[in-house]
């Protein structure tokens, strides 16, 4: 299958980036919070059923794919936290309701190292860029580590399309999560140099910004006509989370793949991270799909292979 630049990383269609509003039932718990990730305050909600105050709960951190805000993820996080869950789902530094990344505009330092000082900044805001995205949600980890209704002996992963590569990464590098679910995902970034005329453009807008000839795309920026948010595409050249998967045995992986995906080839992603892994795994096809109809016709089926998941390998597994 011939790949057409950032065409199988498309996550979530205008209509699910701002999705209607969704009421919180009577039974469920919603409350904001803040998560520091490398400096930066990002937004989280968190959901938590009202008959588990004051316990410890089994918990499942989700964040969005390409150019999506925590809204949309509102009606899996309050399904997942129905089933006995502390969740948290938060927005990506840049995105939604976080703070953005800053960088100097004109060149400024402090008097003294590390001291305070006046200057003039500018926003790293809506662009893709998936080593950041994957500190995010490490720190997200770290956060949760001390949040008194997450059982961190039971922690586990959600993610869609773009963070279904992105749960993967994350396991790999934090023993900490015991289990994933990761849909429609895409997880391999490399197709930035996949071919001559890839690997031209990447390399030649890598070494414009470090010549500070072009700076960071402007926010919203629109791709292929579809999606928010322009890549920094030198930060895709080494990710790749299928490759990563090996690093993460003793995680249950769970992988959920559009039987009619069109976006990118399954074999090359899911399929392959299935493959590869040698922890607990399951693969699932839902067979008459395309990418987005897991967000739409799909989306409940999806949110109870989630819940079966993680109450197989999270709650099944004794609280310390």
């Amino acid at each position: 299958m011939h790949h057409h630049g950032l065409q199988w990383v498309l996550a979530f269609t205008l209509a699910a980036q701002q999705p209607a509003p969704v009421a919180i039932p009577e039974d469920i718990e919603m409350r904001k919070a803040v998560i520091v990730s490398e400096g930066t305050r990002m937004a989280a909600d968190l959901y938590s059923p009202k008959s588990g105050a004051g316990k410890k709960l089994p918990c499942v951190l989700m964040a969005h794919g390409w150019g999506g805000t925590k809204q949309a993820l509102r009606r899996d996080g309050i399904a997942i936290a129905n089933a006995g869950y502390f969740v948290a789902a938060f927005d990506y530094r840049g995105w939604g309701e976080s703070e953005a990344r800053v960088i100097l505009a004109k060149p400024a330092r402090p008097e003294k190292p590390g001291g305070t000082f006046t200057a003039e900044v500018q926003e790293v805001r809506e662009v893709v860029d998936p080593l950041d995205m994957a500190a995010d949600w490490l720190n997200a980890i770290h956060w949760a580590a001390a949040e008194p209704q997450c059982d961190t002996e039971r922690m586990g992963l959600w993610g869609s399309s773009f963070s279904g590569g992105l749960v993967v990464w994350a396991a790999a590098r934090d023993a900490r999560v015991k289990a994933i679910h990761s849909q429609v995902g895409s997880l391999d970034g490399r197709w930035v140099t996949q071919n001559d005329e890839e690997r031209k453009t990447t390399l030649g807008e890598s070494t414009q910004r470090a010549r500070a000839e072009i700076g960071y795309p402007a926010p919203s920026a629109v791709v292929l006509g579809k999606l928010r948010g322009a890549p920094i595409r030198s930060r895709f050249v080494h990710y790749a989370p299928v490759e990563d998967v090996t690093q993460a045995a003793n995680c249950a992986m769970q992988f959920v793949i559009a039987g009619k995906e069109e976006l990118f080839d399954n074999k090359d992603h899911a399929i392959k991270a299935y493959i590869r892994h040698t922890g607990p795994k399951r693969l699932v096809t839902i067979p008459q799909i395309t990418h987005y109809g897991i967000y739409l016709q799909a989306r409940e089926q999806a949110q109870k292979l989630a819940i079966d998941w993680f109450n197989q390998h999270l709650r099944e597994t004794a609280s310390k």
